[in-house]
């Protein structure tokens, strides 16, 4: 005779014991490339860390540091056990984007303030999770952009490998607007959500 199995006596199983190979692949990536983040293996795992402020391979624009500050973004990235299937989610800390600017494509932020970095790209499962926080420490950049209304939205590939944004940075900020928020209330209708 066979004792049937209640739900209670399933222990769950983590992505990484199914995908240890993947979560070795993602720890010498990102401690590589992005020394500051931190590993926490808490639920589905997440790494949370402040990215260098210009992770990209050219030269960093002269007054980068007049538009973002010394430091880059701060940010979770946050696995789901459903990982490396499902890409995970970044999301920014400081900045932290105001509810207004969620689900508006033109900042490129989720409902869930969480970042929508894969617009014009498909996450298979192959993909490097170091290419999302290069995306992430661009989006920092393009986000001061467009909070200083230099640009009225993101790039579609990202300033990672967009170079059209870069002039802005090579020039001091330009002075405060002291007039207030003009796109305050959208109410999405500056195009579809990310």
């Amino acid at each position: 005779m066979t004792t049937a199995h209640t739900p209670n006596d399933r222990t769950p199983i983590t992505w990484w014991a199914c995908e240890a190979r993947r979560l070795h692949r993602d720890h010498d990536e990102i401690t590589a490339q992005f020394p500051g983040l931190v590993w926490n293996d808490a639920g589905a795992g997440t790494w949370e860390g402040r990215l260098p402020r210009w992770p990209f391979d050219r030269p960093e624009p002269e007054h980068l540091t007049t538009w973002i500050g010394d430091e880059g973004l701060l940010l979770r990235l946050e696995y789901s056990q459903a990982y490396p299937m499902v890409a995970p989610r970044l999301v920014p800390l400081d900045p932290l984007p105001e509810p207004f600017e969620w689900t508006q494509h033109r900042w490129h932020v989720n409902g869930d303030a969480s970042l929508c970095l894969l617009r014009d790209d498909v996450w298979t499962g192959r993909e490097s999770v170091v290419d999302l926080l290069l995306k992430a420490a661009g989006w920092r950049i393009e986000y001061a952009l467009m909070k200083h209304q230099m640009i009225e939205q993101m790039t579609g590939s990202g300033i990672v490998t967009d170079h059209s944004l870069d002039h802005f940075l090579a020039q001091p900020l330009p002075p405060e607007d002291t007039t207030g928020h003009p796109e305050l209330d959208t109410g999405g209708q500056d195009g579809p959500a990310c």
